[in-house]
C-alpha cells in the first residue's frame, strides 16, 4: 500500500471525528456550543498525516488494510487539536488553518457579548480549557478501537508516553525562548526536536498502529528509531522553512525569525558569527518591531556562518541513517519498507 493509498482513508477518519463530537452533542447538549467550536476546528483542515501514520503501522504490522483502527487514527487528530490550541495561546497566535485559533475566537465571544473582566484573559482561560477537553476524546477513540483489552491497554501506555514527553519538549522549548541565544545548544534544540516533535509526529503514530495490530518488540524497536530520527529531521526541515529558506516555494516568511525561535540555525549562526553579526542577531531575533532588511541580514548571516549548510546536512545524516534502519529490518517486508521510505522522503524533503 503506498501512502496516497492510506490518504484515502481521510475521509473514514474525518467522519469518524463527526460521529465523536455528535455523540458528546447528544449526551451533553448544554455543552453543545463548545463541542461545535471544538469540532469546527479538529475539521477545519490539516493534513492527517499522524492519522495515517497510525494507519501505516497497522498495515505494517497486521498485513491487512487497516479498518480496524480508524478510531485510533482519529485519536492522534484530537490529540493534534489539543496540542495546536495550547501551542497557540503559547505563541499568542492570531490564525491556525485558516481562520481563528480557538482562544481568539473566544475573546471576540467576550467582546461581542459585553461580558465583565478582559476579553484576553477570558479567551486564553477558556482556550485552555476546551484544549484540556480534547484528552478525553483521544484516550474514548484509543479505547473504542476492535482489539483485544491487552492490546488497547498497551496503545494507551504508547499515549501517555507519547503525551508526557510531548509536554517536556514543549517545555523546554518555552525555557530555551526566554534564555539568551548563548545559552542554547545544539543539543537543546535537538532534545527539543525528539520530545517535542519526533515522538509525537512519526514514532508514537507508527508504535500505536502496530501495538493494536500485534506487532512485535521487534518491529515496535525500529519504528521507534526510524521515527525518533524522520522526526527530528522533520523538525529541522521545518526550522528551515520557517525562517523562510524555501526556494520560494511554500511562500512561507521567515516569522520563526521574528518569533525568537531558538533553532539549530540561530544558535550555529550565533556561535559561527562576530560581535557585529551576534549584535544584529540579538537585535532581530525575536523583535516583532525588525524591518525587512534586519531578518535579511540575520539570513545571510546564517548563509555566511555556514548554518543553512549544517542543519541541511544535520537532515540529510538523519534520513539517511533512517532509511538505512528501514533497509536492515527483517520485521519489514519489501513493500513495507517502500511505504516507509515514502513517508520519510514526504516528512524530509517538503517544501511546505
Amino acid at each position: 500500500m503506498t501512502f496516497d493509498e492510506l490518504g484515502r482513508y481521510i475521509p473514514r477518519i474525518e467522519a469518524e471525528l463527526r460521529k465523536s463530537y455528535a455523540e458528546e452533542k447528544a449526551a451533553r447538549p448544554e455543552f453543545s456550543n463548545w463541542t461545535d467550536l471544538l469540532e469546527e476546528f479538529t475539521l477545519r483542515g490539516g493534513k492527517r498525516f499522524r492519522a495515517l501514520l497510525v494507519l501505516a503501522g497497522y498495515q505494517i504490522a497486521a498485513h491487512r488494510p487497516p479498518t480496524a483502527v480508524i478510531p485510533a487514527a482519529a485519536a492522534l487528530e484530537h490529540f493534534q487539536s489539543w496540542m495546536l490550541i495550547h501551542d497557540d495561546i503559547i505563541d499568542h497566535a492570531e490564525t491556525r488553518r485558516g481562520g481563528p485559533t480557538v482562544h481568539r475566537e473566544l475573546e471576540t465571544e467576550h467582546t461581542r457579548s459585553r461580558w465583565t473582566g478582559p476579553a484576553e484573559g477570558y479567551g486564553q482561560g477558556a482556550g485552555i480549557t476546551l484544549g484540556d477537553l480534547q484528552e478525553p476524546y483521544t484516550v474514548h477513540a484509543l479505547l473504542s478501537v476492535r482489539a483485544s483489552e491487552r492490546r488497547r491497554l498497551q496503545a494507551v501506555a504508547e499515549y501517555v508516553r507519547m503525551t508526557r514527553d510531548t509536554a517536556y519538549g514543549q517545555m523546554l522549548d518555552i525555557r530555551s525562548s526566554v534564555r539568551p541565544v548563548a545559552e542554547v545548544s545544539e543539543e537543546d534544540v535537538l532534545t527539543v526536536h525528539r520530545l517535542k516533535a519526533a515522538v509525537y509526529t512519526v514514532a508514537s503514530p507508527l508504535r500505536i498502529g502496530a501495538i493494536l495490530a500485534g506487532g512485535s518488540p521487534a518491529l515496535l524497536g525500529a519504528f521507534e528509531a526510524i521515527g525518533l530520527d524522520l522526526g527530528v529531521a522533520f523538525q529541522l526541515r521545518d526550522d528551515v522553512l520557517g525562517a523562510g529558506f524555501d526556494g520560494g516555494q511554500s511562500g512561507k516568511s521567515a516569522n520563526d525569525i521574528l518569533e525568537g525561535k531558538r533553532t539549530l540555525l540561530m544558535v550555529r549562526a550565533w556561535a559561527a558569527s562576530d560581535a557585529e553579526g551576534r549584535r544584529e542577531i540579538e537585535a532581530t531575533l525575536g523583535n516583532p518591531q525588525a524591518t525587512s532588511d534586519d531578518v535579511e541580514r540575520v539570513r545571510d548571516r546564517i548563509r555566511s556562518s555556514g548554518s543553512l549548510a549544517y542543519s541541511e546536512g544535520q537532515i540529510d545524516q538523519l534520513a539517511r541513517r533512517a532509511f538505512a534502519r528501514i533497509g536492515r529490518t527483517r520485521a519489514l517486508r519489501r513493500e513495507d519498507r517502500e511505504l516507509l521510505t515514502e513517508i520519510g522522503g514526504r516528512l524530509v524533503h517538503r517544501a511546505t
